[in-house]
C-alpha cells in the first residue's frame, strides 16, 4: 500500500537559513494494505508532518526520498495531481477538530464537499450518504445541520472521522484520534474506529501520544525520535517489553489505572530541530550512551536477542537497553559453630541500565546478604555476577574494586555505617580519598556538590559537623551523598528509610528517584515495605529463604501476585496500611500472574 524510502522534510528557518528544521530526516517505512501502523514520539518528533506530508500540504520545507502509494509515485510537491488523491485515496483526521472545521458551514456541507468534488454526486445524494456516515460514527443524522461550535469536542472527532471516510480512501490517517476527550468519549471512539476497520478492511496509520490507544488499534508501532525511526515492530512486542531506551522511558511513563508508581518523564528535552546533536540523536538524554552512541548514526537492525519479536528493528549500537547487573544461581551459607545457615540459595536477578528493581521480604530472606555479594563485600559459595558485561565472580579482588567504583552501597543503619569520629565533608569525601580521585581541592568541591544535591548545606558550621550532631534524616542524606559522590551507574539502596518518620521517608524516596531519573542511575531498592516500593520501582523480586521466588512488573506483581509467599506479603501488607479492614486477611491467597515465578509458573 505505501512505500517509504529516506525522506527527509526539511521546513525554512527564517531566522537562521543555513540551518533548516529536520522535522523528518531519513525516514523509512513500508505498510501492507488492510495493516494498522501506529506512530508514537514526543511532541516535536516529526509526527504530524509525517501525515501532512503523505496528504501534500507540507509548505515553505524541502522534500526529498521517495513515496510510493500503491506502487506508483505519490506526487506530494505537485498540488493539481495530490488534489486527485487527497481525500479519495488518502485522507486525514485532523488533530485538532475545533480549528479543522469551518465555524461558517454546517457539519454536513463540510463533509458533503469532499463526496461532491470526488465522488461527483448532487446534493441529494450528497445528503443521503453523510447521514450514512453519520451513523456509521455513532453521531444522529440531525447532526449533519448543526453548525461545530455547536456539537461537542467528542462529537466534531467523529465528524472528523466521518468525513475522512466520506469517499472511501484507500489509507486512514488518523493524528491524535482521541486527544484532550474524556475517557468514556475516549473509549467509545477506539471501539467506534476497531469496528469500522474490521467492517471496512482499512489500512490505517495511528498517530498518538495515548499507548492505550496503539495498543487497540495497531498492529506494528513505528517510534520516532527527533525525525529519525528508533524502533519497529509489532505493536503488542514493542509496548510489552521496550527495546529503544527512548521507548523504554515513554512506556514507563505512561500512566495506567493498575499502575501506582509516581511517573517522571524522560530526562531532559528533545534535541534542536535546526542543530540536533550528532550521532544517535537520543544520546543526550540516553543512560547507557558510549562514544560510538556520540559519533555514528545507528541503523534499524534487529535488537538483542532476549527482546522478542520477529521482524523487529531497533536503531541502538548495544542492541537496545542492555542488562547492567546479572546474578546468576548465586548461593553464599554461613557457619555458625559447624552448623550450616544458608543465607542465599539459587538467586538470579537482572537490572537493566536506567531501571529501578525492588527487592523484597520479610528480614532474614536473605537480600541484605546479597546486596554485600553484589558489591564484593561478601564472596558467594557459588554462582555468577556479571556488572556492565564483566564476570566479576571470574576474577580476583581487583575486578571488585574497579566495579566497586561503579556501583555503591547504601547501608540501612547510617549510626553504625557512619563513622563518628569524621566530620560531614570527611565522611562524603572519604570513597574519593581512598582512590585518590583529584586534588583534595577537587574532592572537597564534589563532596559539597553530592551534599547539595540531597538538599544538605554546605556552609562550614554544617561540613564541620560530627554524626551525633545531626538529625536520623540528615544521616540518611550523608549516606546517600557519600554513595553519590563516586558517581556510580548503579545504587543499591538497603532499606534507605526504614528508620525515619512518614514526612522524612516521602522526602528523601523522592530525591532518591529524583536523583537516579537524573543522573541515569539504575538502582535496587531493598526494603519490606510494598507499599513503599511500588511508588518507585519499575520491577520487583520477591525473596524467601534464600530464593527469589517471583519477579516482574511492579503493578503486575503486586496486583496479582503468582506465589502464595507473595501474595502473603500483599495481603498483610494491604490490611497493615488499610484503616478499612480491622480482620486480617488469609494468608497464601493469590490469583494467577503473568509474572515469573521460581517454578515457572504463569
Amino acid at each position: 500500500m505505501l512505500e517509504i524510502v529516506d525522506l527527509k522534510v526539511h521546513y525554512e528557518n527564517p531566522e537562521a537559513p543555513e540551518r533548516p528544521i529536520r522535522a523528518l530526516d531519513g525516514l523509512s517505512l513500508d505498510l501492507e494494505a488492510g495493516e494498522s501502523l501506529g506512530i508514537v514520539g514526543e511532541t516535536g518528533s516529526g509526527k504530524t508532518t509525517l501525515a501532512l506530508t503523505l496528504m501534500g500540504l507540507v509548505r515553505r520545507a524541502a522534500i526529498q526520498g521517495r513515496i510510493r502509494f500503491q506502487g506508483e509515485p505519490l506526487p506530494v510537491a505537485d498540488e493539481a495531481r495530490m488534489q486527485r488523491v487527497r481525500w479519495r485515496r488518502i485522507a486525514l483526521a485532523f488533530q485538532s477538530v475545533g480549528s479543522a472545521f469551518d465555524p461558517v458551514y454546517t457539519i454536513g456541507q463540510q463533509i458533503q464537499e469532499p463526496i461532491r468534488l470526488h465522488l461527483g454526486m448532487g446534493e441529494a445524494q450528497a445528503r443521503v450518504r453523510v447521514a450514512e456516515l453519520l451513523e456509521q460514527v455513532g453521531l444522529d443524522r440531525a447532526c449533519a445541520d448543526r453548525y461545530p461550535h455547536q456539537l461537542s469536542g467528542g462529537e466534531k472527532q467523529r465528524a472528523m472521522v466521518a468525513m475522512a471516510l466520506s469517499c472511501d480512501p484507500d489509507l486512514l490517517i488518523l493524528d491524535e484520534p482521541t486527544s484532550g476527550l474524556d475517557v468514556l468519549t475516549r473509549s467509545a471512539l477506539v471501539e467506534m474506529l476497531s469496528r469500522l476497520r474490521r467492517e471496512r478492511g482499512l489500512t490505517m496509520v495511528v498517530i498518538s501520544h495515548e499507548l492505550a490507544d496503539i495498543a487497540h488499534l495497531t498492529d506494528r508501532t513505528l517510534v520516532l525520535y527527533a525525525g529519525r525511526v528508533v524502533e519497529l515492530g509489532s505493536t503488542p512486542h514493542l509496548l510489552e517489553d521496550p527495546a529503544h531506551p527512548y521507548l523504554w522511558g515513554l512506556t514507563n511513563a505512561y500512566p495506567l489505572m493498575t499502575r501506582a508508581k509516581d511517573l517522571w518523564g524522560i530526562r531532559g528535552a528533545l534535541p534542536d530541530p535546526g542543530d540536533p546533536p550528532a550521532g544517535c540523536r537520543f544520546h543526550p538524554r540516553c543512560t547507557q550512551a558510549i562514544p560510538q552512541c556520540r559519533e555514528e548514526v545507528p541503523v534499524l537492525a534487529p535488537p538483542n536477542p532476549r527482546f522478542r519479536g520477529a521482524g523487529r528493528r531497533v536503531a541502538c549500537h548495544r542492541g537496545g537497553v542492555v542488562t547492567l547487573l546479572a546474578v546468576e544461581e548465586v548461593c553464599r551459607t554461613f557457619r555458625n559453630g559447624g552448623q550450616p545457615i544458608p543465607a542465599v540459595r539459587g538467586a538470579c536477578l537482572t537490572v537493566r541500565e536506567g531501571e529501578v528493581v525492588g527487592l523484597v521480604g520479610q528480614t532474614g530472606s536473605g537480600k541484605t546478604t546479597l546486596a554485600r555479594i553484589i558489591v564484593g563485600l561478601e564472596r558467594p559459595d557459588s554462582g555468577r555476577i556479571w556488572f556492565e558485561d564483566q564476570e566479576l565472580t571470574a576474577g580476583g579482588p581487583e575486578g571488585w574494586d574497579r566495579a566497586r567504583q561503579r556501583m555503591a552501597l547504601v547501608f540501612q543503619d547510617p549510626y553504625e555505617a557512619l563513622s563518628p569520629r569524621l566530620t560531614v565533608l570527611e565522611l562524603v569525601r572519604e570513597p574519593l580519598d581512598i582512590r585518590g580521585l583529584g586534588t583534595r581541592s577537587e574532592r572537597d568541591g564534589r563532596a559539597q556538590e553530592a551534599l547539595a544535591a540531597v538538599n544538605l548545606p554546605t556552609g562550614l558550621d554544617f561540613l564541620y559537623r560530627r554524626p551525633h550532631e545531626l538529625s536520623g534524616g540528615q544521616l540518611q542524606r550523608i549516606a546517600i551523598a557519600r554513595a553519590l559522590v563516586t558517581a556510580p551507574k548503579l545504587l543499591i539502596a538497603d532499606e534507605p528509610v526504614s528508620m525515619l518518620d512518614a514526612s522524612e521517608q516521602a522526602k528523601v524516596l523522592r530525591l532518591l528517584k529524583h536523583l537516579q531519573n537524573e543522573r541515569g542511575m539504575a538502582m535496587l531498592l531493598i526494603s519490606h515495605n510494598l507499599a513503599l516500593v511500588r511508588k518507585v520501582c519499575d520491577r520487583i523480586a520477591v525473596m524467601c529463604a534464600g530464593e527469589i521466588v517471583e519477579e516482574g512488573p511492579a503493578h503486575r506483581l503486586l496486583e496479582s501476585p503468582g506465589h502464595p509467599y507473595t501474595g502473603s506479603l500483599v495481603a498483610r501488607s494491604r490490611h497493615l496500611f488499610s484503616a478499612e479492614h480491622p480482620n486480617p486477611p488469609s494468608s497464601g491467597s493469590a490469583t494467577p500472574s503473568t509474572t515469573r515465578t521460581k517454578e515457572g509458573r504463569a
